[in-house]
């Protein structure tokens, strides 16, 4: 009788997995809602905390008010951040929008086929070859005559954000003011035998990921302003940089490979913006430095932020996260590297919780609190 009891319980809680998932799943945009705002509530937690502590005469701030100002805080850093860059972002779209860019390839040709001369290897035909098939691609990839789908594509999302943007700052709103909000909806789902389990894996989760994502916050505002400043220093115009500096931080939150990416798409864009300009002269000088900017700012990163972020924040060993962001990598792509730390973070927690006898287990997670 007991195993049968048993059997029927191991049943039922299968089919309630089953049926979490699909919800999970039907409702994804709705959770992805949530998801967003309890990372936006990691980061901006201790602000409420700080604000909960301030006084003066008497007056002190209540977790309500603390909650609203930070996420006004999250509003004006937001908007802020739209109303200076998307100028510049739509002022280089138009300058760039005027550019052949099968002429940045016809300007790179002749020193791309000196250098491969120079260096023993075999150099294309005119009609044909390595170089034909970029400057192919290419023409496919730039089609500016494209933008206009593009830009129609982000007018019609624009309700859609709106209304994404209102949710999440509801949601986070609540997140922010009861902080334990997330966290208990989760354990509501959870049998009653699992509960204090779970509910420990939940609060080391949630230390091990505000530290994390206020890490990674930060390393995206380092990288793009050094690299603005680095390459106005050395004769870029500011709102180039900028945009260049924009995207070096965005593709750094890809681990390893995106730091790379934004620098070559900052060096097409150097070599854009300088076409009528000769080549060997002018424009490659201006690369070299700009290479070198990127180079010096990979290497801070590397040396002082993501130490930080991606060892000390998540309690792992580098060669470990390494690994662990190529097999993601192998697995799901560029999304797979965005999401393996902190989904590595969670597995880690769970196992060290369920799964500790293993000697695997505790030797991956002798480092966590």
């Amino acid at each position: 009788m007991i195993r049968v009891q048993g059997t029927t319980k191991n049943i039922l809680l299968g089919i309630g997995a089953l049926l979490i998932l699909f919800l999970v799943w039907y409702f994804s945009a709705i959770v992805t809602y949530i998801l967003i705002s309890a990372v936006l509530s990691l980061i901006g937690r201790p602000v409420v905390r700080f604000l909960s502590k301030l006084h003066y005469k008497g007056f002190k701030i209540s977790e309500t008010l603390a909650a609203f100002l930070t996420l006004i805080l999250f509003w004006v850093l937001f908007i802020g951040s739209f109303r200076f860059l998307i100028p510049l972002l739509v002022n280089e779209f138009e300058q760039l929008s005027t550019i052949n860019f099968q002429s940045v390839i016809e300007v790179i040709e002749q020193p791309v086929k000196n250098l491969m001369a120079l260096s023993g290897g075999n150099v294309p035909s005119d009609d044909g070859g390595f170089l034909a098939i970029i400057k192919e691609q290419l023409g496919e990839i730039v089609d500016v005559s494209k933008l206009t789908d593009v830009f129609g594509f982000i007018a019609g999302t624009i309700g859609e954000f709106f209304i994404a943007f209102f949710a999440v700052s509801f949601i986070t709103f609540f997140f922010l003011k009861e902080e334990n909000m997330f966290k208990d909806g989760i354990l509501v789902l959870i049998p009653s035998d699992y509960e204090e389990k779970v509910s420990k894996i939940l609060s080391s989760i949630y230390n091990l990921l505000r530290r994390y994502f206020i890490g990674l916050v930060f390393e995206v505002t380092m990288v793009g302003i050094l690299v603005t400043l680095g390459l106005t220093i050395v004769g870029i115009g500011f709102s180039h940089a900028v945009v260049i500096g924009l995207f070096c931080g965005l593709f750094n939150v890809i681990p390893y490979l995106g730091p790379w990416m934004g620098a070559t798409v900052g060096l097409l864009i150097g070599i854009a913006i300088n076409l009528n300009f000769d080549f060997m002269s002018h424009t490659l000088p201006i690369l070299g430095f700009m290479l070198l900017v990127f180079v010096i700012v990979q290497v801070i990163d590397n040396i002082l932020f993501q130490p930080l972020i991606y060892s000390s924040s998540v309690k792992a060993h580098p060669m470990e996260i390494f690994l662990v962001i190529m097999a993601a990598g192998s697995v799901a792509g560029i999304l797979g590297m965005i999401l393996a730390i902190p989904s590595y973070t969670i597995i880690r927690v769970i196992a060290k919780e369920f799964f500790d006898n293993l000697k695997i287990v505790r030797k991956l997670t002798e480092n966590l609190e």
